[in-house]
């Protein structure tokens, strides 16, 4: 349901994520015997107005992201933890069309993670991104659920390595049935970057990423409180890590 805006009102969630990758798939020899493993907490506040723009609901949200990150590459290691780099959309719209949802918004990464050139392991990034983001849902009478949440990240130059990473496009979705309070599903993510790293820094040249993953998804509500589970595994992936995330989610509505 990540195109369908709930009703008015304040929503309080929870995203925990464990995340771990033995590889990373680039021939590089400095990535040569490299392991990373991820465990995070992202509190997210959502609030729902009453106020309508252009036929839809104005919406605004924030993420509150805590990371603890280890790394491991050759004979180097490091860790960082803490806060991580800050979310915010105080404009979003959303749409109701019967059976179709459909939701825009522009999300803003703010820099306020700690961040160290000289460190291998690191829980900011140290630029601003600009994302752009539509989400659109389709859930008939019968229970079927369609959903898919693209995104373009437009990335600022990180002023402390002469690098700017290049826009990256990449999309969540899941195809779903519902039985009630009940869903369950295939999810996963597709990631592309569309335009080659830059600057002083870069010096692998036009440096590209992509990833695909897929796995089950199961959620259940009950009154104001939902809990999401999934699992996702990566494959047909360069230049970035490849691994599996876990991921359980929840969502209390006030």
């Amino acid at each position: 349901m990540t195109g369908a805006l709930p009703p008015p009102g304040f929503y309080a969630l929870s995203y925990n994520q464990y995340y771990t990758a033995g590889e990373f798939k680039n021939d590089a020899p400095p990535f040569a015997d490299f392991d990373v493993t991820v465990a995070a907490t992202i509190f997210r506040a959502v609030y729902v107005t009453d106020v309508s723009i252009l036929g839809g609901t104005w919406a605004m949200h924030a993420f509150l992201p805590f990371a603890k990150v280890d790394v491991g590459m050759g004979s180097a290691s490091g860790s960082a933890s803490g806060l991580g780099d800050i979310i915010i959309d105080p404009f979003i719209v959303g749409w109701h069309f019967g059976d179709f949802h459909l939701i825009t918004g522009l999300d803003i990464y703010l820099p306020t993670g700690a961040y160290d050139k000289n460190d291998l392991a690191n829980i900011g990034r140290n630029y601003t991104t600009f994302t752009p983001v539509v989400a659109a849902t389709w859930l008939n009478a019968e229970g079927y659920e369609a959903s898919i949440k693209v995104m373009y990240d437009i990335n600022t130059e990180n002023t402390a390595t002469d690098y700017t990473s290049g826009d990256e496009l990449h999309a969540d979705f899941i195809l779903a049935k519902h039985w009630g309070p009940l869903a369950v599903g295939l999810g996963g993510y597709a990631y592309k970057q569309v335009t080659g790293d830059s600057g002083a820094g870069a010096v692998l040249g036009d440096f590209k990423g992509q990833a695909l993953a897929l796995g089950p998804q199961v959620s259940y509500g009950a009154g104001n409180l939902m809990v999401a589970a999934k699992y996702q595994s990566e494959f047909e992936v360069e230049n970035k890590s490849e691994g599996d995330k876990f991921w359980l989610n929840l969502t209390l509505a006030f």
